[in-house]
């Protein structure tokens, strides 16, 4: 079985799906084998399909259904479990990971399992999407959203993906929106707190490109 990682965020739109992709290309070009999977998407279009998960599928190297990159895939664009509860579903970490455990045993080199929002979305009443994270024992690289608040928001998911059992194997610091006032001071102290190594630094780029931004991205430490 090849390696595979759990990608986070520090909240939900900071850019996971996107750096999900610059990292899928960076592997491959490495001439690594590569997979992802979406598990819980909340969003999606008349055929059922999430758009975070499709981009995806254009960025592995390896052929998947649909279903396999996105099990579950839920029509509003809202939290995950109020999704499911209102389409009499019921989401359960353990058959998640399972699911995630067939595709990281279908021969990629390089398979990466992204989340939803931040660390702590809840699926169910009493687990969130890291309880899945946990039942696969992944490293875990967290996307930090490079605007006002990240500081926090990096260092309060560090903490509790460390407080989890699971170590933070390293992080990327992305630019969704325009440059935040004071940006490079920002990374600095990033820098300097957060115990895991930086991937990269990846500029906004627009329109955005996987290729372009895995040139920002290092991955020899992965």
């Amino acid at each position: 079985m090849g390696k595979a990682w759990f990608v986070t965020g520090t909240d939900t739109e900071v850019g996971k799906t996107a750096i999900s992709c610059a990292l899928l290309k960076a592997a491959a070009a490495q001439g690594l084998r590569t997979a992802a999977v979406k598990p819980v998407a909340a969003g999606c279009d008349a055929q059922g399909h999430n758009d975070d998960a499709l981009q995806l599928m254009e960025c592995m190297t390896e052929s998947m259904d649909y279903a396999q990159v996105n099990p579950v895939a839920l029509r509003a664009a809202i939290a995950p479990h109020i999704a499911a509860e209102q389409e009499g579903r019921r989401m359960q970490a353990a058959r998640i990971a399972g699911l995630c455990r067939g595709v990281m045993l279908g021969g990629a080199d390089f398979t990466l399992i992204e989340g939803a929002g931040g660390w702590r979305v809840p699926i169910n009443p009493r687990e969130t999407l890291a309880d899945v994270a946990v039942h696969l024992q992944l490293g875990v690289i967290l996307v930090v959203g490079m605007r006002l608040g990240c500081i926090n928001h990096a260092l309060l998911s560090a903490e509790a993906i460390r407080r989890d059992g699971l170590t933070l194997v390293g992080w990327v610091a992305n630019q969704p929106g325009e440059r935040m006032t004071c940006h490079d001071e920002n990374l600095d102290t990033l820098r300097n707190l957060l115990p895991a190594p930086m991937l990269g630094e990846v500029p906004r780029i627009t329109p955005f490109s996987a290729t372009a931004a895995a040139e920002s991205l290092d991955i020899r430490g992965l």
